[in-house]
């Protein structure tokens, strides 16, 4: 029976390792951010968004998401690191923005987006992925995710933030005024962005 444990505890340690060095892991069918259109890269066009999740206590955490060209924030209320779970919840709120406003998203090569094709089918909307190791990729949302540290310090539990709280922190980043912005506010020109595909 020790023997046992002990070989069920090396094959569980394996299994980590093979992920997290690994390009594979559990997500399949991955598309790079090497193959991420010019236009997203520069910022010319709207609706291209970095995402991931802020970790909290106890296994919690939230979906943070930023449009790239409006620095636009949007938090989610995610139950758990679920692949299904993360993927269905993206979805639902995928719902409520315009297509010309939520054309790609870029996340890291966290197991959570293993679900990533079904999102795509569901939603019409292109997911990349940031090569490994490297968060810088998505500059704007590791940005983002440590201004939001000072609403939700690590050690925080997540789980006891209702969707209206995080919709009301992500209204205050998104109110202050950026300097990459000509000290406009990400809701300012989300608006304009809006106003002008519509």
């Amino acid at each position: 029976l020790e023997h046992l444990r002990r070989t069920r505890a090396a094959m569980r340690r394996s299994r980590h390792y093979t992920q997290k060095t690994g390009d594979h892991g559990r997500i399949r069918d991955t598309v790079s951010i090497s193959e991420r259109p010019a236009t997203v890269e520069d910022r010319a066009v709207p609706g291209h968004w970095e995402s991931d999740l802020l970790c909290g206590s106890a296994g919690s955490q939230i979906a943070t998401l930023v449009e790239r060209q409006t620095r636009y924030v949007m938090l989610v209320k995610i139950a758990s690191k679920d692949s299904e779970v993360v993927a269905n919840a993206l979805i639902r709120h995928a719902c409520k923005l315009p297509q010309e406003l939520y054309k790609s998203l870029t996340w890291d090569r966290g197991t959570e987006m293993a679900d990533h094709k079904r999102f795509s089918v569901a939603t019409d909307i292109k997911v990349y992925f940031c090569d490994a190791q490297n968060p810088w990729q998505r500059g704007s949302n590791e940005n983002t995710n440590g201004l939001l540290r000072q609403y939700f310090p690590k050690g925080t539990d997540l789980s006891v933030y209702s969707q209206a709280r995080l919709n009301a922190v992500a209204r205050r980043l998104n109110e202050r005024p950026r300097k990459t912005l000509n000290y406009e506010t990400p809701a300012e020109r989300f608006q304009q962005t809006i106003a002008s595909t519509g």
